[in-house]
């Protein structure tokens, strides 16, 4: 590892914080202005969550094989790259004038968020020794809750008054400040796996299969559906099995089976964000089809969720300096499962501080979570890894993402059907709403078990 003056740390710093806002910035802001996009479009329910999945998608595809291309050919190369892609791409999204223009360019957008958001994370824990590296871990992710803070808020001031594109337009700006900032001051390269082989292959076979488990899972239900999973769920087989016998592996499937840690922290990430990822989809969807609200206020009420996570996120980070980190993010995922059991009891009559409440238990039980949980899994890696280590995290965490709108997909396909949400089918709705927010609660119980379990040596 290169030596780091303290203005060195601090520009990364910098960078990996505006980084980090970018990506939650233009996902909740987006969020607020789907119902805008929906009627543009005349998108069916089930049509206007692929917005998002594909998205999500994207990163998931990426975000593995990338990591390890950055730990043999540069995580600052890499950064880069997908800036750029994220900037170029956002740009394409404001001219979409179809609903197919509009999902491509948000494909590349999650191409670019997969490149540069793992690669950030390795790189602050390749510059912070272990007793710093919360802390900046911390304060780096309070960026990704500025942006669910703004993102919102300004999102829906942008939809109200300039439409839609203008939150892509916003994006590609935002975009450009970190890009600037890293080439002119980010100096030097980390690359701790130089002159190791990149299985293509293996990446290829992994993307693919990755795509077509998650596309046929979000599908469901529904026979091809069934076959894309299947199709999915063997590749992935097969991928593990070669993985386990590559000289030079994309993903050491072993740091599953000899690191405890890094097994049990992993899994909470995929539990945790499956299970609490599609609640402010669905609250900012409630807030504008049941409640009536504009865009404008459903993004006022989601900061509430926002300002807790930011706030606690750096300092649950430093608490994981000091404590084990584990402990931390299991009373983060404790904290989330009681913000579920309350939206389980949403309703039409359901007063507004009641979801307030629910939002910011939910902020906080997040923020005590994302940072602790990152420093337990970077810290029990060697440092030739951490590119694959913060990729595996970012995909645990996508698919986590994914699956969880995977389910309100099957939800809204079971109670909705192939219909736009019109009043008419706000009781469906809501009914939806409710079963997932059950099904979610069980999930994050199981998160917290998980969690839990990490705790206790192999």
């Amino acid at each position: 590892m290169m030596q780091s003056s303290a203005a060195r740390k601090n520009s990364i710093l910098i960078i990996a914080t505006l980084s980090s806002f970018i990506v939650p910035f233009l996902v909740s802001s987006i969020n607020v202005a789907l119902p805008q996009m929906t009627a543009e479009f005349h998108m069916e329910a089930v049509v206007m969550t692929w917005v998002n999945t594909i998205y999500f998608l994207a990163i998931a595809m990426v975000q593995v094989p990338m990591g390890r291309l950055s730990d043999i050919h540069g995580r600052k190369k890499i950064y880069l790259v997908g800036l750029v892609i994220s900037l170029a791409a956002a740009l394409a999204g404001a001219f979409a004038g179809s609903v197919p223009v509009l999902l491509v360019s948000r494909a590349f957008q999650g191409i670019g968020a997969g490149m540069m958001g793992n690669t950030i994370i390795a790189i602050i824990t390749s510059v912070f020794p272990s007793e710093e590296r919360g802390k900046a871990l911390g304060i780096s992710m309070a960026g990704t809750y500025g942006g669910l803070i703004f993102g919102p808020l300004i999102g829906g001031f942008l939809t109200y008054r300039f439409g839609w594109q203008s939150i892509f337009i916003a994006s590609a700006g935002l975009s450009s400040l970190p890009l600037l900032l890293a080439l002119l001051t980010l100096k030097g390269e980390w690359r701790e796996a130089k002159g190791e082989k990149f299985d293509f292959p293996g990446s290829v076979l992994y993307g693919a299969s990755i795509a077509m488990f998650i596309y046929g899972f979000s599908s469901l239900p529904g026979v091809i559906s069934g076959v894309f999973l299947a199709v999915g769920a063997a590749g992935l087989f097969c991928f593990a099995k070669r993985e386990l016998k590559a000289a030079s592996p994309i993903l050491d499937l072993r740091l599953f089976k000899n690191n405890r840690t890094f097994l049990f922290s992993n899994m909470a990430t995929l539990v945790n964000y499956l299970a609490t990822f599609a609640v402010t989809f669905l609250l900012s969807l409630y807030l504008q089809y049941i409640k009536g609200f504009s865009p404008q206020e459903a993004g006022l009420v989601m900061i509430a969720s926002s300002i807790p996570m930011t706030i606690v996120t750096p300092l649950a980070g430093r608490l994981s300096d000091r404590i084990d980190p584990r402990k931390v993010a299991a009373a983060g995922m404790t904290l989330g499962c009681v913000a579920l059991v309350m939206l389980v009891f949403l309703g039409n009559d359901t007063s507004l501080w009641y979801v307030i409440l629910a939002l910011v238990i939910y902020g906080t039980g997040i923020g005590f979570f994302s940072s602790p949980n990152t420093n337990a899994i970077m810290g029990s890696v060697e440092k030739k890894v951490l590119g694959v280590a913060s990729g595996t995290i970012g995909t645990m965490r996508t698919t986590g993402m994914m699956l969880s709108l995977g389910i309100m997909m099957i939800l809204f396909a079971v109670y909705i059907g192939p219909q736009e949400i019109e009043p008419v089918f706000y009781p469906l709705f809501l009914t939806s709403v409710k079963v997932g927010f059950i099904v979610f609660t069980v999930l994050g119980i199981g998160g917290v078990l998980a969690q839990w379990f990490g705790r206790e040596k192999a």
